[in-house]
């Protein structure tokens, strides 16, 4: 888990470094002000397709940004977009694939069903003043590209075989969301937390039932807001 957050961290402040530079081009004095927030918004996701029985997570990284709109007080509207989310389910089993109308490519060896989502959530945000926050609310999902990746090692030959599905996912999900978290820096810095999503759309034509499930642990950074805090643009 150290690994992990490191990680996540080095990884933030690459993007921070170039978004920083163009969203500021864009934005200027704008970017960030006492009733907007405005960053990047990412980590790592552990998601599940609900009704693929014996599957496994799927484990992957997502990254886009957020806006926090204020609305009254400590209340916000958290809203923005995952551009990089990837869900899906890990180790599928052959009645999965089943389900799915496939059947086995390939060497035997790992299966995924991966799917891209444009994720947008809008969320009803609040502040506590020890800068722990709650949020929860609807989400939506567009949905971009699918596959079922077939993976195989043997005898030291790697081989990966991708079958694109993506006709056979509905355009949109739709769910819920739920998170928590606390900001760094006296509520001016980073956040770090965890937030769940339940997905209540059938998302799979050919077959009812099968439903996005994702856990997230997420860590949010504003740009440029320190900066204009302290009157230096």
């Amino acid at each position: 888990m150290k690994k992990l957050f490191i990680t996540l961290i080095l990884v933030f402040f690459g993007y921070q470094a170039q978004a920083q530079v163009l969203i500021s081009l864009l934005l200027g004095d704008k970017l960030n002000s006492e009733d907007l927030e405005f960053g990047l918004d990412g980590g790592f996701n552990w998601s599940s397709l609900n009704g693929l029985e014996g599957s496994s997570s799927l484990r992957t990284f997502n990254l886009g940004f957020y806006f926090d709109i204020r609305m009254k007080n400590q209340w916000f509207l958290n809203t923005g977009v995952l551009v990089k989310s990837r869900v899906g389910a890990d180790q599928l089993t052959d009645s999965n694939l089943l389900l799915l109308g496939l059947e086995p490519v390939g060497p035997a060896g790992e299966v995924r069903q991966v799917i891209n989502y444009f994720y947008v959530p809008a969320l009803v945000k609040y502040k506590f003043k020890n800068h722990i926050y709650t949020a929860f609310g609807p989400q939506i999902g567009l949905r971009n590209k699918a596959w079922v990746e077939f993976n195989s090692d043997q005898n030291g030959i790697e081989s990966r075989i991708r079958v694109d599905n993506k006709d056979d996912f509905s355009t949109l999900d739709f769910g819920l969301t739920a998170s928590t978290g606390y900001q760094l820096q006296q509520g001016e810095g980073m956040s770090i937390g965890v937030k769940y999503y339940l997905g209540l759309a059938d998302i799979y034509k050919p077959a009812p039932d099968l439903k996005n499930s994702s856990f997230f642990l997420n860590v949010t950074i504003p740009i440029g807001k320190g900066k204009i805090e302290n009157g230096k643009e």
